[in-house]
């Protein structure tokens, strides 16, 4: 498991890298404020994030023996995107739309 999981972050690590380049090389980030949404550093910067939660749950789920806590463990970090507004009603669904 442990060489499954140095080569899923080395994986990661890498694209990460090679993203940052080849976004860099189309525009740099002090360009790309104005314009956020319609330009590569948005993508670069999804990648990044989604990468993120595929590490924190991975590690979770590495650390957790059992299925039954690495679920509760998902349901938890999904509930820690919540607004203090919200309900878990509101995870399945779009919140713009």
């Amino acid at each position: 498991m442990r060489t499954l999981l140095i080569l899923l972050f080395g994986i990661i690590f890498v694209w990460m890298i090679v993203m940052t380049a080849l976004t860099s090389i189309k525009m740099p980030i002090w360009n790309a404020f104005s314009t956020f949404g319609d330009n590569p550093w948005a993508t670069a910067t999804l990648w990044d994030a989604y990468f993120g939660f595929v590490t924190l749950y991975v590690w979770v789920a590495w650390r957790e023996v059992r299925f039954s806590p690495r679920i509760l463990w998902f349901v938890l970090i999904q509930l820690l995107r919540l607004k203090n507004t919200d309900s878990p009603s509101l995870l399945p669904t779009s919140r713009n739309g």
